[in-house]
């Protein structure tokens, strides 16, 4: 099963994370698919880059995103459901 999930990059203390589709068995900061966006929580407002067209291609395919990254597509207007 694909999952769309963070991966965390960045230095000790200052979190980055990429926004990845993923096989669900692999480590967080394992083998991934491809990379969708990223996601930095540091900055004030949180800044976030999507590539909506991968992004819906992966939840075409089936990909389900985590509760997580269910938000960040909901606050950039990208429908999680059908």
């Amino acid at each position: 099963m694909v999952k769309i999930r963070l991966q965390r990059f960045g230095a000790h203390k200052a979190p980055r994370y990429r926004i990845v589709a993923a096989d669900s068995r692999s480590p967080r900061d394992g083998k991934f698919l491809e990379i969708l966006g990223t996601y930095n929580p540091c900055t004030e407002p949180a800044t976030v880059t999507l590539d909506a067209e991968k992004v819906n291609k992966w939840l075409a395919c089936g990909a389900q995103p985590t509760e997580t990254v269910k938000h960040i597509l909901d606050i950039n207007n990208i429908k999680t459901t059908k």
